[in-house]
């Protein structure tokens, strides 16, 4: 409101300025002369004509003049204002570009950080999910363990049980056939113990490869590039109790390298391979050969 009072103001000097100069103008044009008495002389009478339409012409010239001049102020007024809304309008559109662009910068980072909880929420059920399978794995070896000491207990039960009936029977013969029939069952049971052992051995062996190649597999993001058939050599170092010191692929393997790649980051990413139950065929250095079949 006072701008526009101020604005005002300034046109209604502007034109008071214009008709004061117009005034000027005509008053200069006009042919002032100082005024004499008159002077008397006999009966002589002098008559001086005055144009007065040259008079009203030039009045009328320095109105139009004026009239033009208050004619330009306006226009510069109002380009002036044209001139200062365009501006206040720009202004205004970049402010409100910028806040645009930080409301845009903040979605994307509200955007960002969900996504981050999204990816660490799934990041720890896929963990939780690998800890449960682990768990259950190890309470079958558990089990497994368990029926094979059970059936080994009652082996050796029914192995004393004839003992004790051969050697009765035995007792009953004299006594060379008697020695001699001893040392023939004690090199009988001493080789059936050998036997027993290395095929428990074995079979154990069996089994500690087979629960390796479980973890491994239960901890192997396979690449889009893995393919059927896969077949690869790998070489782990570990410590008693289980730990993975290091691991490599060593020999044949016909995978590419992002396979390779995957294939060790399981091994490492187990951490711990099976232990417990397989002390007596536990090795520091184990060829590991890693299979996949679809």
């Amino acid at each position: 409101m006072q701008e526009l009072w101020a604005q005002t103001k300034a046109f209604i000097l502007a034109i008071g300025i214009h008709v004061l100069m117009a005034g000027l103008v005509v008053l200069g044009t006009m042919n002032w002369k100082p005024f004499k008495p008159p002077t008397l002389t006999g009966m002589t009478i002098e008559a001086v004509m005055v144009d007065t339409g040259a008079i009203k012409k030039r009045r009328e010239e320095a109105r139009l003049e004026a009239e033009r001049a208050a004619a330009r102020k306006l226009e510069q007024d109002r380009r002036a204002k044209e001139l200062q809304a365009r501006k206040e309008r720009e202004e205004r559109e970049k402010r409100e570009a910028d806040e645009a662009e930080k409301q845009r910068q903040k979605d994307l980072a509200t955007k960002k950080r969900q996504e981050d909880l999204r990816l660490q929420r799934m990041r720890q059920k896929q963990e939780q999910d690998r800890k449960d399978r682990l768990k259950k794995q190890q309470d079958e070896l558990d089990k497994l363990r368990q029926q094979r000491e059970e059936a080994a207990r009652l082996a050796n039960l029914e192995e004393e049980r004839l003992k004790q009936l051969d050697a009765r029977k035995e007792a009953e013969a004299d006594a060379q056939r008697q020695a001699l029939a001893e040392a023939d069952l004690r090199q009988q049971l001493a080789n059936e113990q050998a036997e027993f052992k290395a095929g428990q051995i074995a079979t154990k062996g069996e089994a500690y490869y087979a629960a390796i190649q479980s973890q491994v597999t239960n901890n192997w993001f396979r690449p889009p590039t893995a393919r059927s058939g896969l077949r690869c050599r790998l070489k782990i170092v570990q410590i008693p109790g289980g730990e993975v010191i290091s691991a490599a692929i060593a020999g044949r393997c016909n995978a590419d390298e992002a396979t390779r790649r995957s294939l060790v980051a399981a091994v490492e990413r187990a951490g711990l391979l099976p232990y417990r139950g397989f002390e007596e065929v536990f090795e520091r250095e184990i060829d590991f050969i890693f299979t996949y079949d679809e």
